[in-house]
């Protein structure tokens, strides 16, 4: 049985997969949740999966093209997307034209009805379909191989410039075939060649199995299903750092530990079965934890807060100092507070997945020195995130604009859905302004004389007000226009919800 207590003082991987119809998997470090995936049966991602896809339509005002791949939705390929060597004369094809990705005109590229080999770099969001590319990587344990790109190279999230020199070292003993490029994750730090070898001859054979299908199977189809969630994070997250793995579940145990045996051999005793009754993230603190990422208000450890908001188009959050002083000094406040924040915020996104366009509103600073040292505390945070970001300075207003890449939907849109009464907006009208409102549409319909009684179905309370005070409006209406009115409260609707019925 695993030390509990003494394992929530390690960086470790805790998968909770005791429950079919959703996988949960947590990344701590020192007990505290770092990055969290939840991944349903109903909404399974197809994020990195490669097909075998049909141009439909080409749309040349904004440079995209529209493919099937046998999904729900058409694909969406920009042109940036497109690899050089579609171009229907390529003969000028040069590899700084790969490396800057000229801008280009679709209608030179691709032609409605011609197949093309793409990947999903970006699952479908609401109504949108899913974003595609033709430049295609397929991941290792310890490389990327990326077919129709002839360069190397080492990941830029290893630092360590002696370690960058050895890989890089080791990377020209290794001879790829001719185009066919790859680069080292973070992964293969302190990997010997052999290792980076095996990797490699195991990527080779699965690219020449993608061909194969290609080949054979008629297009839209799939050639290539990324792992699933389980493997695909010990995949990418199992690094040296990581204490061990713990699984509640004795099938994805088995499943994990045999990618272990067949990637990393050596590491197996790392991964431990699960089997106490109490569900394994309760034992572990981190239930309380994920559900505050639910939460729109994050306290900190000094009193402040930040606020988190998502709209359609951005994401706001707001940081707040809260009881937070440092000796009545409002800048060493504001300084010391905004410090707090984006180390926070950088956690957040990470595990709220928000991408977009990203506002955060900071504690004005007077000092600009103040200013930079945050700027950089935070580009230092989002350092470590995979996905791209682009990151502008401190605006005169003391607001932070970014935007990180946004790869699926949010976890909080993932999981939940609009509230029927509010519908997303967070608020809803009072129950008089609603009733002022049916009040309104009630005159309109007997000024028009469409019908001979009115019928208003309403929420309970709308309606109770309108009898109770506006009963008497009511009644002027009905002598007026001779017609009777009559109001009926239903507790199955909202407070906006209502019905006015023209009966003939």
């Amino acid at each position: 049985m695993v030390d509990i207590e003494e394992a929530k003082r390690e960086k470790r991987i805790i998968i909770n997969a005791a429950d079919p119809e959703e996988i949960r998997i947590a990344i701590t470090d020192c007990g505290v949740l770092d990055e969290v995936y939840i991944e349903r049966a109903s909404s399974t991602s197809h994020l990195g999966n490669i097909y075998k896809g049909v141009v439909t339509n080409i749309e040349p005002s904004i440079g995209a093209a529209f493919v099937d791949f046998g999904g729900d939705r058409n694909g969406f390929l920009h042109a940036s997307d497109i690899l050089p060597i579609y171009r229907q004369n390529n003969t000028d094809v040069t590899p700084e034209k790969i490396r800057k990705r000229e801008k280009r005109n679709i209608q030179e590229y691709v032609m409605k009805g011609q197949e093309v080999l793409i990947q999903i770099t970006k699952d479908g969001i609401g109504k949108k379909g899913p974003t595609l590319t033709t430049y295609l990587s397929i991941p290792g344990r310890y490389l990327v191989l990326m077919p129709s790109l002839s360069r190397s190279g080492v990941s830029k999230k290893i630092e360590n410039r002696e370690e960058r020199h050895r890989l890089k070292r080791l990377l020209e003993d290794i001879d790829p075939p001719p185009g066919m490029g790859y680069i080292i994750r973070t992964a293969g730090i302190g990997r010997e060649k052999n290792e980076i070898e095996k990797d490699l001859e195991y990527l080779l054979k699965l690219w020449n199995t993608i061909v194969k299908r290609v080949r054979h199977d008629k297009a839209p189809c799939l050639v290539y299903q990324e792992s699933d969630l389980v493997v695909r994070t010990i995949r990418d997250a199992f690094t040296p750092e990581v204490a061990d793995v713990l699984v509640d579940d004795e099938p994805v145990y088995n499943k994990a530990k045999d990618f272990l045996r067949a990637v990393m051999a050596d590491q197996e005793d790392r991964i431990h079965l699960y089997t106490d009754g109490r569900p394994i993230f309760h034992s572990v603190g981190l239930e309380d934890q994920i559900e505050r990422i639910y939460s729109r208000k994050v306290n900190m450890k000094s009193g402040g807060s930040l606020v988190i908001d998502q709209t359609e188009a951005l994401v706001a959050i707001d940081v707040n100092s809260g009881k937070f002083r440092e000796e009545d000094d409002l800048e060493e406040t504001a300084y010391r507070t905004n410090l707090e924040a984006v180390e926070e915020i950088a956690r957040q996104l990470r595990l709220r997945d928000l991408g977009g366009v990203i506002i955060n509103d900071l504690i004005d600073m007077q000092d600009e020195d103040h200013k930079r040292k945050v700027e950089s505390r935070l580009r230092e945070c989002l350092g470590q995130h995979k996905e791209r970001m682009k990151l502008a300075k401190i605006s005169p207003f003391g607001m932070v604009e970014m935007t990180r890449q946004r790869v699926r939907p949010s976890l909080h849109r993932s999981n939940a859905v609009p509230c029927p009464h509010c519908r997303g907006s967070g608020f809803v009208r009072t129950v008089d302004s609603m009733g002022l409102k049916i009040l309104r549409e009630i005159t309109e319909v007997l000024y028009r004389n469409k019908a001979r009684r009115v019928r208003v179905r309403a929420n309970v309370r709308v309606a109770d007000f309108l009898r109770r005070n506006k009963g008497e409006k009511v009644k002027e209406l009905e002598e007026s226009y001779d017609k009777p009115v009559l109001i009926v409260g239903d507790h199955e609707l909202g407070t906006e919800d209502y019905e006015v019925q023209r009966l003939k």
